[in-house]
């Protein structure tokens, strides 16, 4: 490539940490690579920056190599550290972290230049390439670019269809744990939501003072199901041919699961037999199946599919045991503020809570996700939603489809902003193969195929 080739990515959590590994191991000296990450510590984001060792990775250490090619990489790396690993372990999320930074460490050199900055906007440059501004920080010109932000904050958290005030019970971010040291003795904090994100609030809130208590509520009261201890079974589903609707993939696959079952192999089975095929099952079912399995399926099937340790669920199971945990459906049914504290009916009871944290997820629509970047974008026309406001419009390949649907030269994505068209694409099994994937195509310079 004359002249050379600059590609910025911006995000420095897992999905850009593992593009700029790719792009640097497969790259020439011709490739400079920079990696605008906000808090200037590649590795970490969101997902692997806590600092609670009891937060623990949700898929076991055999499967969480950031490396297609090297499947025991993480395996390997720990054994270089001093930190022995076993392949069915869950790796508590801080150490994952620095793990990526090390192999990121390992694979730099005077190509990687990292950026401590807010990416503000983002627009063609004459002659071609982009122009990327930062918040009180450079603007840095790229030949390409590589949206990898990662989940983005939770969307505002509304009871009776009212946004939730500016009070100082109110908690937007969870991962932002300096809230937890304000709160009094005997606190009871309710989390709105119950998946991985309200566990490991859970677990910092109640393992920081014998006194507290919490109350997780959601629409159906329901925790991610549990990882097994039982040595895992390959199960292959044979998924019909041709277009699909969420009717017929309900009976799919609760069918296997009973011809599962009925051999004595386990439903995780089932459900990890599917993980590879979910992109194409995915593609095969229209706008509005998609909907309906939203609406109908979704939350039956994140359940399963995103387990938790077993460490972790006993712990759970101890602390509802002694009535310090309360886990409850139908949603918060009112709140009201009364100034330092909120009174919260839900479980059918009436808490003082000390903190409502926003544990609901990732606001996954980008024209309602008040970021900056994002609205920059979407108003240039170089970002669209998708049809199902999951994520960014683009190919299955990560190349992004402007406002007027077509691909905008040398704009790709990684991760959860793909899953409108892939569904499955927050996982460290499937980021790392994206990662590669995408950092071949800019170093060969080509659309992918």
């Amino acid at each position: 490539m004359p002249g050379g080739r600059t590609i910025a990515i911006v995000g420095g959590g897992a999905s850009g940490t593992l593009t700029a590994i790719g792009l640097l191991r497969t790259g020439g000296p011709e490739v400079r690579v920079v990696l605008i990450e906000v808090s200037g510590h590649p590795g970490y984001g969101v997902a692997y920056s806590t600092p609670d060792e009891r937060h623990l990775l949700n898929v076991r250490a055999g499967n969480m190599s950031g490396f297609p090619d090297q499947p025991g990489d993480l395996l390997d790396w720990a054994a270089q550290v001093g930190r022995p690993l076993d392949p069915a372990d869950f790796l508590p999320r801080k150490e994952y972290a620095l793990y990526l930074r090390d192999r990121l460490f390992a694979a730099a050199d005077d190509r990687l230049e990292t950026v401590a900055a807010r990416v503000t906007d983002i627009e063609p440059a004459d002659g071609g390439g982009y122009l990327l501004s930062t918040a009180d920080g450079p603007t840095v010109f790229a030949d390409a670019v590589v949206l990898a932000y990662g989940n983005q904050a939770p969307g505002v958290l509304r009871v009776d269809g009212q946004s939730l005030p500016d009070a100082p019970w109110h908690v937007t971010d969870p991962w932002k744990l300096g809230w937890i040291e304000t709160l009094p003795a005997g606190a009871t904090v309710v989390l709105a939501g119950t998946g991985l994100t309200a566990i490991d609030t859970a677990i910092t809130v109640l393992e920081r003072d014998p006194s507290f208590r919490v109350v997780m509520v959601s629409r159906h009261g329901v925790l991610p199901k549990v990882h097994s201890d039982e040595q895992p079974v390959g199960w292959v589903t044979a998924v019909p041919e041709g277009p699909l609707t969420a009717a017929q993939l309900r009976r799919l696959v609760c069918g296997q699961i009973e011809q599962a079952a009925a051999v004595g192999v386990n439903w995780r089975d089932v459900v990890d037999g599917l993980r590879a095929a979910t992109p194409s099952i995915w593609s095969r079912l229209d706008d509005d199946e998609k909907r309906a399995f939203i609406n109908l399926d979704s939350r039956d099937w994140e359940i399963r599919r995103h387990r938790m340790a077993p460490e972790i669920a006993a712990r759970l199971a101890s602390y509802r045991d002694s009535g310090r945990l309360v886990v409850a459906g139908d949603g918060i049914r009112a709140l009201t503020n009364d100034g330092d504290f909120a009174l919260v009916e839900a479980g059918g009871q009436v808490v003082t809570a000390s903190a409502v944290v926003n544990c609901t997820g990732p606001q996954t629509d980008i024209t309602a996700s008040g970021d900056t970047l994002l609205a920059a974008l979407t108003k240039r026309g170089l970002l669209a939603p998708d049809p199902l406001r999951l994520g960014v419009s683009c190919l299955p390949t990560g190349e992004v489809l402007g406002a007027d649907g077509q691909v905008v030269t040398g704009f790709f994505t990684v991760g959860p902003p793909r899953k409108g068209v892939l569904y499955e694409t927050t996982a460290i099994p499937e980021i790392r193969v994206q990662a590669a994937e995408v950092a071949r195509a800019l170093v060969g310079g080509v659309r992918q195929a």
